[in-house]
């Protein structure tokens, strides 16, 4: 199976047209779904210190894939639903993110810049 994130969404409208779903996966809905599941991969990390978090178990690995994986599933299907290319606005952000947070001024700083 290829792993492109051109295959990968026709491979999630095909299994969405397969259950007739399509009616369901509004943008808003998907927005919806996403969040849920960036909460559900959060879950597994909720009262962990930084070293334990670190440190997973294989199983704990296994279920945070799992929802990774659903987190990445739903972005795609509301990226492909508003005719968002990914890769390009993730590029585009990483640019906007060089200029925000120079090297200069940002390595080694968690802090976020202060606005003009």
């Amino acid at each position: 199976m290829s792993t492109t994130l051109a295959s990968l969404t026709q491979a999630l409208r095909d299994f969405t047209a397969a259950r007739d779903w399509a009616q369901f996966h509004s943008p808003k809905n998907l927005a919806a779904a996403l969040s849920v599941e960036a909460a559900e991969l959060l879950e597994h990390f909720q009262w962990l210190t930084e070293a334990q978090s670190r440190n997973l178990s294989a199983q704990k690995t296994d279920e945070v894939a799992a929802e990774a994986a659903d987190v990445l599933l739903y972005l795609l299907q509301l990226c492909d639903q508003l005719g968002i290319d990914l890769l390009e606005a993730a590029r585009l952000k990483m640019l906007v993110n060089a200029e925000k947070h120079p090297v200069a001024t940002a390595r080694g700083a968690s802090q976020k810049p202060v606005a003009d």
